[in-house]
């Protein structure tokens, strides 16, 4: 999908030591349209300058280690034409007019209204184009609605596997989008002018399941009329993907288990097998490795269907792309039901890219359909979000959910005590360096933030 004004397209980098201020200028920003990513100091923005590749940065002036102008010098050596709005205190009004003779786009002076961060930011963007071939997806990805740096990373590794045969495992909660992910694959694949199918293992009853992926003869069981092709065999040469493969009957894990292993199916109630070649994609939001010490799911079955596996974050580990997919919904709706267009005020906008999404992109859906059906007005009010938002954002957590919060509380709380310090934050968790560093990028946080200068 595709935005249609410049600065709806724009990155912008936001650097400050102070995580409040922080917060809130990315929520700024992004209600407003902009892609926008966050720095806690400046060495951190140095590290994420290069990939990220912002049209601007905003920096704070005062910040421990290198400050704002540090900054500004190492982003002009680099980036000659890059614009950077430094923000100020009152006491350090003097340096800021000092600044923008060194070659500083503008100075922004705390506290400052929205209005002004926005006007500012709009004529400093004006001074570099956006990227459009930066921003331009590939057509084996249009269907995936993101612009976020987590997302991009996980999109490359997509890419990166979708040309092999490897069977994939796709990780993550429930509503993030795992069959748009799994087709994106097939799409960027050699199987691309082949079948895609998809199954919810969960959503069929297991007597059912076997029929309905390997197929039956006539006369199998009372019903069988004629010989049916399973999934399988009408998959062939294509992707099969089994979502929910988790709830996958034990009995029938080792049915599926030997048609990966030999190629071949063998429909019910006939005795002659039939080769497919089908690349299988799964999906689970459950810990299959707990599952299997739990023997409710094979070990065999889940390295045969784990051979690379790919997380897919939950909404709030990809914030910025709220105002994206609020927009696409918005566009699907007046289409479907020839509704007028609607838009959310800007303190609408703030409530959804703040709100916890337990039900991550699911749930962003039905507010956004909810909120559209009651308004009575062009502009969908912040009352109307918060109503959409009351019963679905108190419903008591899941135990994944309530694990990965604790886990990444426990974390961070972990970082800022030992002040970043990796190894020794290892040790008061018991676990060896390797795994800790594991666990940081499964939660992305970055130990570098939490360090004192």
């Amino acid at each position: 999908m595709t935005t249609e004004t410049p600065s709806q397209q724009a990155k912008i980098l936001i650097v400050d030591d102070d995580p409040s201020l922080l917060r809130l200028l990315t929520i700024r920003l992004s209600a407003a349209g902009y892609l926008v990513e966050s720095a806690a100091n400046a060495k951190i923005a140095l590290g994420i300058l290069q990939n990220y590749q912002p049209q601007l940065v905003i920096s704070d002036l005062r910040m421990e280690g290198m400050d704002g102008m540090a900054l500004f010098e190492q982003i002009r050596s680099q980036q000659p034409n890059l614009p950077v709005v430094i923000m100020t205190a009152h006491g350090t009004i003097p340096d800021a007019i000092n600044a923008t003779k060194l070659g500083v786009f503008s100075f922004l002076t705390k506290p400052f209204e929205s209005q002004e961060l926005l006007d500012t930011v709009q004529q400093a963007i004006k001074l570099q184009p956006a990227s459009h071939d930066a921003l331009e997806k590939d057509n084996w990805r249009s269907n995936i609605i993101s612009r976020s740096t987590v997302m991009e990373s996980l999109l490359q590794q997509a890419k990166q596997v979708a040309m092999s045969d490897f069977s994939l495992l796709i990780h993550s909660q429930s509503g993030t989008g795992k069959e748009l992910l799994a087709k994106a694959i097939h799409l960027a694949s050699n199987r691309k002018d082949k079948p895609f199918t998809a199954i919810n293992c969960a959503a069929v009853p297991e007597q059912l399941l076997e029929s309905e992926l390997f197929g039956h003869s006539k006369g199998a069981f009372t019903g069988a009329q004629k010989d049916h092709q399973g999934l399988f065999q009408a998959t062939d040469g294509g992707t099969l993907f089994l979502d929910e493969i988790g709830d996958m009957p034990a009995s029938f894990q080792v049915k599926l288990l030997r048609v990966l292993q030999e190629k071949e199916v063998r429909p019910v109630g006939s005795t002659q097998s039939i080769k497919v070649d089908v690349r299988v994609i799964s999906a689970t939001h459950k810990n299959l490795q707990h599952a299997i010490k739990n023997n409710t799911f094979r070990e065999d079955l889940y390295y045969r269907l784990n051979v690379v596996e790919l997380e897919l974050p939950p909404l709030a580990e990809r914030r910025e792309d709220i105002p994206l997919l609020v927009q696409h919904f918005l566009e699907n709706a007046v289409k479907d039901s020839n509704n007028r267009v609607k838009s959310f005020s800007q303190e609408a906008m703030e409530l959804l890219i703040s709100a916890d999404w337990p039900g991550n992109i699911r749930q962003l859906q039905n507010v956004v359909e909810q909120s559209i059906a009651l308004s009575s007005e062009n502009l969908i009010s912040a009352t109307l979000v918060k109503n959409a938002l009351r019963d679905k954002t108190t419903q008591f957590p899941s135990f994944a959910q309530a694990r990965d919060h604790f886990e990444r509380d426990y974390l961070a709380k972990l970082l800022k005590i030992t002040a970043g310090n990796v190894s020794q934050a290892a040790r008061i968790a018991q676990r060896n360096r390797t795994e800790f560093y594991k666990l940081l990028n499964k939660h992305h946080l970055v130990a570098e933030s939490y360090r004192e200068s």
